[in-house]
């Protein structure tokens, strides 16, 4: 019964992907019976053509980490460079190739890389900074053009949807997610882009390659302006083991199954209110359950409700950048107690704060809400955060009694593009414990990071 559950996910997920692949060609012939009459042809176009005309994929990320965290005998540093270099091609006979190779090296390694999820021999006096060494093939796939307004991407690639919290690539640590498998993206109705994937292995930012089931993505954006969209998504994850089992249902979980389906909806816009202000806005509902075998406690739902508003200073019609300034809550609800709504494929260090203190939402789930504000002059930005995180159900507190309080963070970051191609960034983070939560205390800790960046 399992592996026909699992199968029909393929098969569901695959007949998608083909299902869109006959709509986009008809949509394609229906255009093409009304194109004009073709136009005399060009000049030979050659794959070294192709090749010349291709995008560059290489850049490089040198990074100092600092993490002193309370309950460590050490504060960790880290220095690491991060290599990526790689090539796409433009489109040849409508297919394109691209290859992308990572090297991740470490010139200070004061500091715990939990490899593989692992604790580094000789380092667990430091706190985790999770940037092993690593050297691999980051992205490698190729990518089919010949239905217009479609594209098909076959091989290990690197996945962004939506803000994502959902699906994403975890780009802020030197080691990225990525994806193996087949995607399709079609953008033939009206202001509407459907996209459709199914992944069998995952490379995690561990280096860990966890195989041991698909997730398979519906996700589908209509854009009801050029700022405002309604997206609608499905995700089904039939990885039994994604390395998180006792962070998702306690000590002494490890091997329950972590199969699980999310349905939901986001809508997230800004809106002109005049030449000087905007108001943004953002409501997401999802629900997931357990899916394929999964554990019988996977049952929890997903909230974020906020606004704000966006302003372009000028003074004698002169610009002096923008500020905004916006309100979120964010609830990742508790079946009872159990489990806590989970987020494993997405980028989670943009939420609950940068310190990385929420990668894993608690079994007793988490409420958060949340302060941003943000300026950019020119080609400067600086932006701040305040959380004020607590449960959504209540924990069992060290020493006895029940707490709800897991604490606040305080972020703040200042970026600087020098150019098109080199940039820089501080950034600096602060947690502070609340209750004092007995299956594992979530510890202070300050966070600093200062990152230089070249880009082709």
């Amino acid at each position: 019964m399992k592996h026909l559950k699992r199968n029909l996910l393929q098969q569901a997920i695959s007949g998608l992907i083909l299902f869109g692949l006959i709509g986009s060609a008809y949509a394609a012939e229906a255009i093409t019976e009304n194109a004009p009459a073709a136009e005399a042809p060009l000049p030979e176009y050659t794959f070294l053509d192709a090749l010349k005309g291709g995008k560059n994929l290489t850049s490089f990320r040198l990074r100092y980490e600092n993490v002193n965290q309370d309950g460590f005998a050490q504060e960790a540093n880290g220095v690491t460079l991060r290599s990526l270099i790689g090539w796409q091609t433009a489109p040849y006979k409508n297919f394109s190739i691209a290859a992308q190779f990572i090297n991740v090296s470490k010139f200070k390694d004061d500091y715990n890389d939990v490899a593989k999820g692992l604790p580094q021999p000789g380092h667990t006096q430091y706190p985790a900074i999770v940037d092993p060494d690593y050297t691999d093939v980051n992205q490698l796939f190729v990518e089919w053009t010949g239905i217009k307004n479609t594209k098909i991407r076959a091989g290990r690639q690197s996945l962004k949807l939506d803000n994502v919290r959902m699906i994403g690539n975890i780009e802020f640590r030197q080691v990225m997610q990525v994806f193996d498998g087949i995607a399709l993206e079609n953008k033939s109705l009206p202001d509407t882009e459907i996209y459709l994937a199914d992944f069998e292995r995952i490379k995690q930012i561990n280096t860990k390659l966890r195989d041991s089931g698909r997730l398979g993505i519906v996700n589908v954006k209509y854009r009801i302006s050029p700022s405002e969209s309604l997206v609608g998504y499905a995700n089904f994850s039939t990885f039994t083991d994604l390395g998180f089992g006792n962070g998702w249902f306690g000590a002494g979980n490890a091997n329950a199954d972590q199969s699980n389906v999310s349905f939901g909806a986001r809508l997230d816009g800004v809106r002109k209110f005049n030449d000087d202000w905007k108001y943004a806005y953002t409501a997401e509902f999802a629900k997931q359950t357990r899916f394929a075998d999964g554990d019988s406690r996977i049952n929890a739902h997903y909230l974020r409700l906020g606004g704000g508003a966006i302003y372009d200073l000028k003074i004698d019609e002169e610009a002096y950048g923008t500020f905004s300034l916006r309100l979120d809550h964010e609830t990742l609800s508790s079946n009872g107690g159990r489990f806590g709504f989970q987020t494993p494929f997405g980028t989670n260090h943009l939420f609950q704060g940068w310190v990385d203190k929420f990668l894993v939402t608690p079994k007793e789930g988490i409420q958060d809400t949340f302060l941003t504000a943000a300026y950019k002059f020119r080609d400067l930005t600086l932006s701040t955060e305040f959380h004020r995180i607590n449960s959504d159900v209540g924990f069992n507190r060290l020493g006895g009694g029940t707490g709800h309080r897991y604490g606040n963070e305080w972020d703040l970051s200042a970026a600087y593009a020098f150019n098109k191609n080199i940039s820089s960034k501080v950034e600096y983070g602060r947690f502070t414990e609340g209750d004092r939560y007995a299956a594992g205390r979530i510890r202070s800790t300050d966070k600093l990071w200062l990152t230089a960046m070249y880009a082709f």
